[in-house]
């Protein structure tokens, strides 16, 4: 080879190499610039934009093929066309990264914890067709749309925290079918913007649960000709209902109910002839129920309840095929149509404070499954129709207060699937049925001021699940069965003034959730069983009017809570037990018995001298008229001793009578009169409760008046509020208002876990509040105060925990009307001498339905005031400004996380943006041992008392009670049976 032919071959093969390096790198090059795979995608937005604490989407990664990874859609090109990563616990900002996905159509991201704003403009997303973002806690304005947005036909943004308006680029979505915006914070312009009306191709419109200002229907929204759900509860509508609906053919739900509407219903709402689902309760509509109703052959559930509505129900109306029918609270008249019980369809009939009169159609239930039934506080009469059960699915009766006569159905007896029964104040008599105290779901049955007759058989064993048995008022008769220590739930039990006889089952007292009690004007005899110190929680026990005897048990002394005793006009024997002066008693009567010897210290004030009368040998030091205790002394001595004793008691009084008179006419003008209500029996006047309203007495001061801590004369602590200013000219000046909501809701509740309100005194000047003392004051002084180190023991916590939950529970399922309280907190749960808790500080409840006689509009309670404290406010008051039961349930899961955490709602510890309720849902995000791993338990409890698996559950609780939709919390009488259940952890995870 010629050295030129070397170099040539030489320069070729590097000439050749460089080529292929280039090409190479040409190659990479070029795949670099390409657009990114799909794949390579979805693992940027991972890696960048999720956070994913429990690891769901572990199976993201290059093999196997992306189309088969967690949440991933794909064409038959393998092309993702679709990303739903709902309910997996994700949280970040909003994960834009998914919409560079060329071929995606569907982003869904709903039930999640993504907590970010989103951009102002979603434009690289403007390739989808739909898009949801519910169920998270983004916040901030809605963004824009600009006119890319051709394809999109579903958009979801509902149940957020978003504010502000609704932009007005959302008419640029000219193809959008849904629209779904309820349940955020929006408070733009009106509840229906016109330009909404544009996007004429919308088949569903929900605007529900947000703040916006008053608005009323727009008339353009007539253009909305393919609609078929409108839902704009609790918009704050007002106006009437717009005749423009009624232009609408393609309707099946409208729901504007919890407004301010007025006015009739139109005529026109018959035209609506697809109509399935109409609800407008909660408003102001008056006038009549229209006739043209009946027309709507489709219907099938109706609400128009807690309006003005008065006249008739027209029989078209009740001729439909109803699902439901809802009209309480109503002003409604006359009889209800024969034609109802004809509809095979009919599963709900509320029909409860109205005026509605004559007789029930005699087959209502017989052709269908009802399940609720509720008549209650109407003038119906005749007999309860028997079919009711028909069925086999019905879970209530309600129908007190009205003018039912005849036998109770024996048919009702065999209904298995019942649990609440309420057909009290009513007219019925002969023989009750036998088989219904077996029914297995019984649970609340109430039968007082009847005519009934019978007997308590043994087999009421079988109803274990009942928590309230009030039979009083009637004539049921015979021996209470042994069968009754069985039902381990009771709490109530009422069998007073009627004709049982014999003696009470020893076993009784086995029944320790008892808290009631009532016995009176029966025939029981014998021995009152003596072994009571199971009943913990009773508070009431009355044994007045009957034959009992024997021995006071001086163990009644032992219980914590009881403060209504009553064993008056029975044939007790012995002495007064000197334990029961440690019981704090509203009431306490033991007259007419045949008791004897000294009356205890406690016992021996003027105060209770009419509690001890009727006891021939009980005798007394100092009180009169019992016979003294003293020995007898010599007849002249006796005699000298009286006349001395008389002629001083009778100057004295003449020269008292003449000072009072002199003291009267110079003092008369600067008399004040007093008015005081008593509630419960204690021996008060207003110079005892003034003259220690003094600064050295203070315990403590809030937003409505400072607290004093009062020793009466009978020896009882009680604590007096002073409202801050007197009598307003306004009489509906916040005070005056706070005054009376305490007093309507306080003075008639009865129980254990609620406090006390002893008496109220009103005058010119002044306005005081009589309260039962708690010794160690609040919750939140105890775990926030100076008293910090002393609830260290987690079982106390936990029984406070249950009941204060209790306590609610009885506000909100056993009230009636239900009671809201509005202003659950720490600070507003007192704790007695042994930390048992009292809901407290009624200022701010409120009747759940508005009493009889109320028309919408008037006051009913202190509505005006904010209702709740910082911290404890539940999410939605914040745009929708009104309160429900489920408020409290927030609150309350805020007070079981102070209970855990020891810390405040809004610890500064916690720094900005972050709050309790946010800790403690992201701690539990992040780890399954999310109690012990993350610290979340007081320190201060001590830890050989901790039960963390106890406490894990109460947490679990605690986040579902605050939950940011209220439609997720449980109700109170739910979280009462989480806490008692043991397997509560797993029911709550469920």
């Amino acid at each position: 080879m010629t050295p030129h032919l070397h170099l040539h071959l030489h320069l070729h093969l590097h000439l050749h190499l460089l080529l292929s390096i280039t090409t190479i790198l040409t190659i990479f090059i070029t795949a670099s610039s390409s657009p990114t795979t799909d794949p390579t995608i979805l693992l940027r937005v991972k890696s960048e934009q999720l956070t994913d604490p429990f690891n769901r989407l572990s199976n993201w990664h290059l093999t196997p093929s992306h189309c088969n990874w967690t949440g991933i859609t794909c064409s038959s090109s393998s092309s993702v066309i679709a990303v739903n990563l709902d309910n997996l616990d994700l949280s970040g900002p909003f994960p834009s990264g998914f919409c560079r996905l060329p071929s995606l159509q569907n982003l869904s991201l709903s039930s999640n914890f993504f907590n970010s704003s989103l951009p102002p403009s979603l434009s690289p997303c403007s390739h989808l067709h739909s898009l949801n973002l519910s169920l998270n806690y983004f916040v901030g304005n809605l963004p824009d749309f600009s006119p890319e947005f051709t394809s999109l036909t579903s958009l979801d943004l509902s149940r957020n925290n978003f504010s502000g308006g609704i932009p007005a680029s959302f008419k640029n979505l000219v193809s959008l079918r849904v629209l779904r915006l309820h349940g955020n914070f929006l408070d733009g312009p009106a509840a229906f913007p016109d330009f909404l009306s544009t996007l004429s191709h919308l088949t569903r419109l929900e605007l529900a649960y947000n703040s916006f200002p008053p608005s009323e229907l727009p008339s353009s929204i007539a253009e909305l000709t393919n609609l078929e759900i409108l839902w704009l509860t609790q918009s704050n509508l007002v106006g009437s209902i717009p005749p423009s609906l009624c232009s609408l053919q393609s309707l099946t739900q409208i729901d504007v109910a919890m407004n301010s509407l007025s006015g009739e219903i139109p005529p026109c709402i018959g035209n609506l002839t697809s109509l399935v689902m109409l609800e407008l309760f909660d408003n102001q509509l008056s006038g009549e129920l229209p006739e043209s109703l009946g027309s709507l052959k489709s219907l099938r559930f109706i609400d128009a309840s807690q309006n003005n509505l008065t006249g008739n129900l027209p029989e078209s109306l009740a001729a439909l095929p109803l699902v439901s029918l809802n009209l309480n609270d109503n002003y409604l008249r006359g009889k209800v149509p024969e034609v109802l019980a004809e509809n095979k369809n009919l599963v709900q009939l509320k029909l409860f404070n109205n005026s509605f009169s004559g007789e029930l159609p005699t087959d209502l239930g017989a052709n269908s499954k009802l399940v609720e039934f509720d008549v209650s506080t109407n003038n119906f009469s005749g007999e309860l129709p028997s079919n009711l059960c028909s069925g086999k699915q019905l879970s209530q009766i309600i129908a007190f207060d009205n003018n039912f006569s005849g036998n109770f159905p024996e048919s009702i007896g065999n209904c298995s699937s019942l649990g609440y029964v309420r057909v009290g104040n009513n007219n019925f008599s002969g023989e009750f049925p036998r088989s219904f105290w077996s029914l297995p779901l019984l649970y609340f049955a109430e039968l007082t001021n009847n005519h009934f007759q019978g007997t308590l058989p043994p087999a009421i064993s079988d109803s274990q699940k009942l928590t309230n048995l009030e039979i009083s008022g009637n004539m049921f008769s015979g021996n209470l069965p042994m069968g009754i220590c069985k039902l381990k739930e009771l709490t109530v039990l009422r069998l007073n003034d009627n004709q049982f006889i014999g003696e009470l089952p020893k076993c009784i007292t086995k029944l320790k959730g008892l808290q009631s009690i009532d016995l009176q004007g029966n025939g029981f005899s014998g021995e009152f069983p003596s072994n009571v110190s199971s009943w913990i929680q009773l508070t009431e026990l009355n044994l007045s009017r009957n034959k009992f005897s024997g021995e006071i048990p001086s163990q009644l002394g032992d219980l914590p809570v009881l403060t209504y005793l009553d064993m008056s006009e029975n044939l007790f024997s012995g002495e007064i037990p000197v334990e029961l002066t440690r019981l704090k008693l509203n009431q306490f009567n033991v007259s007419n018995n045949q008791l004897e010897g000294q009356v205890p210290k406690g016992f021996n004030r003027d105060y209770y001298v009419d509690s001890l009368l009727g006891n021939a040998k009980l005798c007394s030091s100092d009180l009169n008229p019992l016979p003294t205790c003293h020995r007898h002394t010599p007849i002249s001595f006796f005699l000298i001793s009286f006349l001395s004793v008389f002629g001083f008691v009778l100057l004295s009084s003449i020269f008292l009578i003449y000072i009072t008179m002199m003291q009267s006419k110079s003092d008369s003008k600067k008399s004040h009169p007093y008015k005081i209500t008593t509630f419960h029996r204690i021996g008060v006047n207003e110079q005892e409760i003034f003259s220690q309203l003094v600064d050295e007495n203070v315990i403590g001061s809030g937003g409505s008046g400072q607290v004093y801590r009062v020793e009466l004369k009978s020896g009882r602590t009680i604590a007096v509020k002073k409202l801050w200013g007197g009598i307003g000219r306004d009489r509906d000046s916040d005070m005056d208002l706070l005054l009376k909501s305490e007093v309507e809701t306080l003075g008639s509740i009865r129980h254990v876990n609620i406090v006390k309100l002893f008496f109220s005194c009103i005058g010119e000047d002044i306005r005081v509040l009589g309260y039962e003392y708690m010794a160690n004051g609040s919750l939140g002084d105890v775990l926030h105060g100076e008293k910090g180190g002393e609830l260290l023991d987690w079982s106390q916590r936990y029984a406070i925990a249950l009941g204060a939950a209790r306590g609610l529970a009885y506000l909100h399922h056993d009230c009636v009307p239900a009671i809201i309280h509005r202003d659950v907190k720490s600070n507003n749960i007192l704790l007695d001498e042994k930390f048992l808790p009292r809901v407290a500080d009624f200022g701010l409840a409120k009747p759940l339905m508005r009493p009889r006689g109320i028309l919408k509009g008037e006051s009913i309670g202190a509505m005006s005031r904010v209702a709740g404290s910082c911290g404890y406010i539940a999410p939605e008051y914040g745009y929708t400004l009104k309160v429900t039961e489920k408020s409290d349930v927030y609150s309350f899961g805020v007070v079981l996380m102070e209970l855990v955490s020891g810390k405040r709602p809004n610890d500064p510890s916690f720094g900005d943006n972050m709050d309790l309720v946010k800790w403690i849902t992201e701690a539990a995000l992040e780890s399954d041992d999310f109690v012990e791993a993350n610290k979340l338990v007081d320190p201060r409890i001590n830890p050989h008392t901790c039960n963390y698996k106890e406490i894990k559950m109460v947490l679990k609780i605690a986040i579902l009670c605050t939950s940011a939709n209220p439609v997720i919390r449980p109700s109170m009488r739910r979280v009462v049976e989480l806490l008692k259940d043991h397997d509560a952890q797993a029911s709550v995870t469920k």
